[in-house]
């Protein structure tokens, strides 16, 4: 019975034992557990300080700054590189118009020399007299100062030959009217200088006589031409020189057309040089078909061989 008792009393004290133990195990995880929420607790109260921390967002948008810096470094770049582009392309452009406007001085000086214009009437080579009152236009500049300056210049130097080339041209258009009522050229399409002017021995007298003009043989009927431009003043008869066509050019030059066979033309009727007045013959006092041609200038009494030569 006592061994009963004993045996009892220990399996009851082993039984204590062992719910202590439990127990034990668990405070101690239940204390684990606790801390580790303690822990995840503590960790986001920081993550969110940190989150929500102004110090975070400035180092956030310095850094976003900084990206887009790079940014427009690298665009700025690239404008660079195409404004480098552009600016040679113009300078090559700016060089090939120099050449040009120096082509143009050349082709002006050409002009003057061809036109036979007299130095002091017009010179190329210097630039035309301008005036009036100054009016400063701020310059607005987008390129490099020298690249800007030679484009001004260029501008001024087309301007300046501009205006050159009108003057130049209206001297020319100027010097091209009085020229075509200057009379030059032969009368005829084919013919020679059958008496020459001045002094002579008349064909019908055989005495020394003076030929106010110079005769050209031609074969009967050929087509008798204006030397310049004009109109006519006389298509009639006058004494020895039979049928007679007379055209007023202008600026003082007057032409005789005698010993034609037909007239084609009447007083008052203008005339283009070259156009066909009459037909040659042999009218008036005459040894054969032949144009008696006379140039008069301010009423004076010319050599036709020198307009017949122009």
């Amino acid at each position: 019975m006592s061994m009963i008792l004993v045996a009892r009393s220990q399996r009851s004290a082993g039984s204590n034992d062992w719910l202590q133990e439990r127990t034990l195990a668990h405070r101690r995880l239940c204390g684990r557990f606790a801390l580790g929420v303690a822990l995840c607790i503590a960790a986001s109260a920081a993550v969110a300080v940190w989150v929500a921390s102004p110090g975070s967002r400035t180092l956030e948008q310095i850094s976003s700054m900084h990206q887009q810096i790079n940014a427009q470094k690298a665009e700025l770049a690239q404008v660079r590189s195409d404004a480098q582009r552009d600016v040679t392309r113009m300078a090559i452009k700016l060089g090939e118009l120099q050449a040009d406007s120096a082509r143009l001085d050349a082709l002006g000086q050409r002009l003057v020399a061809t036109g036979k214009l007299d130095p002091a009437e017009f010179d190329f080579s210097q630039p035309p007299a301008m005036g009036g009152p100054e009016k400063t236009v701020p310059p607005d500049r987008a390129l490099p100062f020298d690249l800007t300056v030679s484009m001004e210049q260029l501008a001024q130097r087309f301007d300046s030959q501009q205006t050159k080339l009108g003057v130049l041209q209206s001297l020319l258009i100027n010097r091209k009217v009085t020229d075509s009522l200057i009379p030059s050229g032969m009368p005829v399409r084919e013919g020679y200088i059958s008496s020459p002017f001045g002094e002579r021995i008349d064909p019908f007298t055989g005495k020394e006589s003076f030929h106010p003009g110079i005769d050209i043989g031609v074969p009967f009927g050929e087509a008798v031409r204006a030397l310049a431009a004009g109109v006519v003043t006389y298509a009639g008869v006058r004494p020895g020189y039979g049928n007679v066509v007379e055209i007023d050019h202008g600026d003082g030059y007057m032409t005789r057309y005698a010993h034609n066979s037909k007239l084609l033309v009447h007083v008052g009727e203008y005339v283009h040089g070259g156009e066909p007045i009459s037909d040659a013959g042999s009218s008036g006092r005459s040894t054969g078909p032949h144009v008696h041609l006379e140039v008069w200038h301010d009423g004076k009494l010319m050599n036709p061989i020198a307009y017949v030569r122009r």
